[in-house]
């Protein structure tokens, strides 16, 4: 009998102490403690920064390398954010899915990093700031033999080098 009040007990303080949020008038921000706000911007130039303000990766349908409305998009904002930061360098990463030999997929992600290189040498990216690296189906984004992982594992990927 005890056991049971006391699980009673337990339980209504525990639902108590979620469901508590911070008191009316209560300052949450920690501004005037002296205290610094823990969320900082990334530096720019900084693959951190690549990551806050262009998109890292396009996609690719299957067994293609072409790139399509939506990659051009997003190439053009790295290529933005490359002309931006002249000395920065970059590898472009070239990925399939598992679907097809190793030998296969290795040629199919270089044929997709050399899609991107050459998009972005178009756009005034200098060659010799990009390199490409073919993954194949080596480094999958998404674990699964189903439709969705195989279109998230088709994929180049834009890593600034640091």
């Amino acid at each position: 009998m005890k056991i049971r009040y006391l699980s009673v007990v337990a339980a209504s303080l525990l639902v108590a102490a979620c469901s508590s949020g911070p008191q009316e008038g209560a300052d949450t921000s920690g501004a005037g403690k002296g205290a610094a706000s823990s969320v900082t911007a990334p530096v720019p130039g900084s693959p951190e920064h690549f990551l806050a303000n262009a998109k890292d990766r396009v996609f690719f349908a299957f067994d293609r390398s072409d790139l399509d409305e939506s990659a051009v998009k997003t190439l053009m904002g790295q290529a933005a954010w490359l002309k931006t930061y002249p000395n920065t360098k970059i590898t472009v990463e070239g990925h399939a899915d598992e679907r097809g030999t190793r030998e296969y997929n290795l040629g199919l992600g270089e044929r997709r990093a050399n899609a991107v290189k050459t998009f972005l040498q178009a756009q005034g990216v200098a060659a010799a700031r990009i390199t490409t690296i073919s993954y194949g189906k080596e480094r999958p984004a998404v674990m699964g033999s189903n439709e969705y992982a195989w279109s998230q594992n088709r994929r180049s990927v834009t890593v600034v080098q640091k």
